[in-house]
This record gives structure tokens, sequence and C-alpha cells, in this order.
């Protein structure tokens, strides 16, 4: 497939990295340095220009590309971007924007703006922060096959019951299975006797019911949160709020600006909307915030939230998530206290890099910045998958697979060996990066 990226920031050089193996990808960006970098680290062609500009999109090959993706951080650019591309040929296009109100228009109104698919990165981030905070521990939660099965990544405290148990004893549930152990950023697929450690990342999949319950395993003193504080009322602060509502939470708001808090107090009926600095101790103090279950901060930028979710935490709140612009950064927040990094960016790049693999797959989670990924697939009678026993499939398979679930006729099956995948089965697998591409062509 040959696709075009305009953007090579943080989030269309991740794309294009994620598809670099698989595909003909060419980047287009306006600052030289940019460019040089992708040239030396990728396999792509990467073209100094201006996305919106038709000549640069003609040189990039457009008119005979197969999707068009417009990732810069201007809305405006992304639009025109994919308006130019529809008027210079028939790709599939997909921007990215900031602002709701874009993203809308187009949801109300699909063929608005030329183009074909939108990720609108605040909600996507307010829906990544509201899907963490549900389960103790959890740093990223998917869905598949219609909800039927989950997948779960965990982080284990030092303090957690499972915490040196060996992947055999900690596996008490029959709808639950242990596909990736990620131990100092490395990922490892366990045995039964693979020791489980304290600060490792485990990777779940199964029932809700059943992800539940290990999390409740995991850290059985943390029960649901019920208590929520949001720090910022920007457009990721007002999804949350909004989200969390339509989940029955009443969660309290804090916003500097009293404009702003008067609006989003008129907006959302069930939060508390506090007009105040939410980097002020002696306030933070007063309202209490030491007894949050969670406190999110989703301020201007990286400093304000590193400080607000700090304070919290000092202050007693159980739970951080900190939003972090900075992708690089993440690491860093989390390794000074903060319990949950969310990116803005790497949420919209993962999305868009799981639309692309979603056209070969129904669903698509990435895991740890693209180090793995979760693919959930039906299978029809063409697979080279379908009528064979999983442990078959399996030795066709390089290492790093791990076959974690299946439904069958709405109903889930737990995997064995000798479990015979049939047509209209729905399999959700983990593979390591470079295995993803067999894993297609198998399923």
């Amino acid at each position: 497939m040959k696709v075009v990226i305009v953007g090579a920031g943080e989030v269309g050089s991740t794309i294009a990295r994620s598809l670099a193996g698989s595909h003909d990808i060419i980047v287009i960006d306006v600052d030289p340095e940019r460019v040089d970098a992708l040239t030396y680290e990728l396999d792509v062609l990467a073209l100094m220009g201006d996305g919106t500009d038709a000549e640069t999109l003609r040189e990039a090959g457009v008119p005979s590309a197969d999707l068009f993706i417009a990732s810069t951080d201007r809305d405006e650019t992304n639009l025109v971007a994919c308006g130019t591309a529809n008027a210079l040929g028939s790709p599939f296009t997909i921007a990215r924007v900031k602002r709701l109100q874009f993203f809308d228009t187009w949801r109300e109104h699909d063929t608005a703006f030329g183009v074909d698919f939108m990720v609108s990165t605040d909600l996507l981030t307010a829906r990544a922060i509201v899907d963490v905070i549900g389960l103790p521990t959890a740093r990223a939660v998917d869905t598949f096959a219609d909800g039927a099965v989950q997948m779960a990544e965990f982080e284990i405290p030092a303090d957690s019951p499972i915490a040196d148990l060996s992947v055999a004893e900690a596996d008490r549930f029959e709808t639950l299975t242990f596909a990736a152990i990620i131990r100092d950023g490395e990922v490892g697929l366990p045995t039964g006797q693979t020791a489980i450690k304290a600060a490792d990342d485990v990777v779940v999949i199964g029932t809700p019911e059943s992800i539940r319950r290990f999390a409740a395993d995991i850290a059985p003193k943390q029960d649901t949160p019920t208590e929520v504080v949001i720090a910022g009322g920007s457009a990721i602060g007002f999804q949350t709020a909004r989200l969390l509502e339509e989940q029955g939470f009443r969660p309290r708001l804090i916003e500097r600006d009293s404009d702003r808090a008067q609006g989003l107090a008129e907006k959302l009926q069930n939060t508390v909307v506090l007009q105040s600095d939410a980097t002020d101790l002696d306030f933070l103090e007063r309202e209490h915030v030491g007894r949050a279950d969670v406190f999110i901060a989703a301020l201007d930028n990286d400093q304000q939230n590193l400080l607000a979710t700090l304070l919290a935490h000092r202050l007693g709140a159980n739970r951080t998530v900190a939003v972090v612009d900075t992708v690089a950064f993440s690491d860093l927040f989390e390794a000074v206290g903060v319990d949950v990094a969310v990116s803005p960016r790497e949420a919209t790049a993962e999305e868009i890099t799981r639309f692309t693999r979603s056209r070969r797959a129904e669903n698509v989670a990435i895991i740890e910045q693209d180090r793995a990924e979760v693919l959930e697939f039906e299978v029809d009678a063409e697979s080279p998958a379908a009528n064979r026993q999983i442990r078959d499939i399996a030795g066709d398979l390089p290492g790093g697979v791990v076959v974690g679930a299946l439904t069958r006729n709405n109903d889930f099956v737990t995997p064995r060996g000798d479990t015979v995948i049939q047509p209209g089965d729905h399999v959700v697998v983990f593979t390591e990066a470079d295995t993803v591409e067999a894993v297609l062509e198998m399923f």
C-alpha cells in the first residue's frame, strides 16, 4: 500500500515507523531537520515541502496513493491537505484535529472537509484516561469482539500480593490469558514458571469480568474509584468530565479562568466546577484533594501537569494521571511518581496506526509505543488459520505470538492448544512488533 503522510513530528514519525516495514511510505514536512532525521532513521521517502501545496503532493505521488494521512499540529493545515489530496486523486484520507467543532461537523456530515476518517486528539485522550481509571494499576485498556474480550496492561506495585509469584500461581481464572510481561522495556512471552516481579507490566487478555478480578488480585486494597478530581478545564479536561458523567461519576473540576469555569459549569450538569489554581497547595488542602481516589491533571502544559500531580500525590491522592504533551516525557513523569502518563500525540498516532491495521484486522491495540500489538480477526473459510488447531497454527508462526482469546457465536472460548479455529470465529492475538505481518498473513 502506498501511504503519504503530511507532518514528520511526533505523530507523523510514529505512524511512519509503525507502517514502514510493510508499506511504501512517503513523508512530507516543512522542517528540513525532521526530513533529514526520518531519511536516516527509516526506510521511507522524506520530502521537504508544504503538505497543502498541490505541486508538492504531486511530487509525493498522491494521485496514485492508497492512503493519505495529515498529522501536523495545525487543524487547518490537515483539513486543507486532505481536500487537496482528494482533488488530485482518490486516496483514503485521514485527518488529525484538536478542535472538537471540526470533529463534530465531520461526524454529522461525513463528507465534510473531504476527509474519510477524522481523529479527535482531545476526545481520544479523554477516553484513554477514563478507560484506565476504572481498573487499579491499569496502564492501558482496550476492548475486542463487541465487548466480550478485553486486553489490559497492568503495572505490578511493590506491595502487590502477586509480586514474586509465578504466572501459574497468579493465574486463577479460566478465562484469562497472560500474553506478555514487559520488564525494563523488553517484551517477553511468559510461561507458567515465569516469575512476576514488582514494576513489571503484565499484559492479559480475557473476559471483562476476569480482567476486573485480576485487577483486584493485583491491588486488593484499592476499591473502584468514586472521588475523581480533574485539574484543568481544557478540552481534554472537559471531555474527561463529560465521559465520567456518562459512567455515573460526579467529578470535581478545577479551572483557573473564571469565564471558562462558568461555561463548564453550565455544560457539565453532574460535575462540581471550582474556580481556582490547581497548583495552589493551600487550595488543594482546603478542598481535601488528598482524599481523591483519582487525580487527573489536564492543564495547559507539561510542567503544570507534573506539578499538580506531584502536589496531589503529596497530599495523599490514591492515584494520579497526567496529560503529557511531549511523548518523550511520559517515562520521566512515571519515574518521578505519576502513576499514569497519557500522551495525546501518542494516543493519536496509535489510533491512526490502529485504523490502517484494521483494514486487515477487525481491531488493533498498540502496546508500549508499538513494541507489540493485539489484533482481532474474524476468520473466514479462506483463512490459512481456518479449521486448524491452535498448536498447529503456532508451529507455522514465528515466536512472539500468543492467541489470547476467541469468541464463537458471541460466546467466549478459552483458547487451548487443541482448540480448532472455525470460520466465523473472532480471534484475539498478541504479537510482538516484528511478527505482525506474519500474523496478518495467517489470519
